[in-house]
């Protein structure tokens, strides 16, 4: 069974940086794809990036384009998530996710999970 653990979240001034990670287990943990996404008090998730595993591709969300990189490290079955220029409006839960199998739809595939725990991201003013 997959398991995905997130951590690195925490307090931010706006203008700074973060970097959040997840680590994926499992005894043949191989996606096809991992991602990123958010949920702020009183919102739906949403979607902030993703990555494949095998050429490393990625798409983003056009709220983060140019803020956010997702990276990964497949030795580790880690996704990384570097936060730059963080604003207020960034202040949400961050939950990564993983598709196992090949898809053409991947945001739909990895809404199914499965999902880490999450972790607060909180950018003040």
């Amino acid at each position: 069974q997959v398991q995905l653990v997130e951590s690195g979240g925490g307090p931010v001034q706006a203008g700074g940086s973060l970097n959040i990670s997840c680590a994926g287990s499992g005894r043949t943990f191989s996606p096809f794809a991992m991602g990123w996404f958010r949920q702020a008090p009183g919102k739906e998730r949403e979607f902030v990036a993703a990555i494949r595993w095998s050429g490393g591709s990625t798409d983003y969300a056009d709220s983060v384009k140019g803020r956010f990189t997702i990276s990964r490290d497949k030795a580790k079955h880690t996704v990384y998530l570097q936060m730059n220029s963080l604003k207020p409006e960034d202040t949400a839960v961050y939950y990564c996710a993983a598709t196992l199998g090949y898809t053409d739809y991947l945001i739909i595939a990895l809404r199914s999970g499965p999902w880490g725990q999450g972790t607060q991201v909180t950018v003040s003013s």
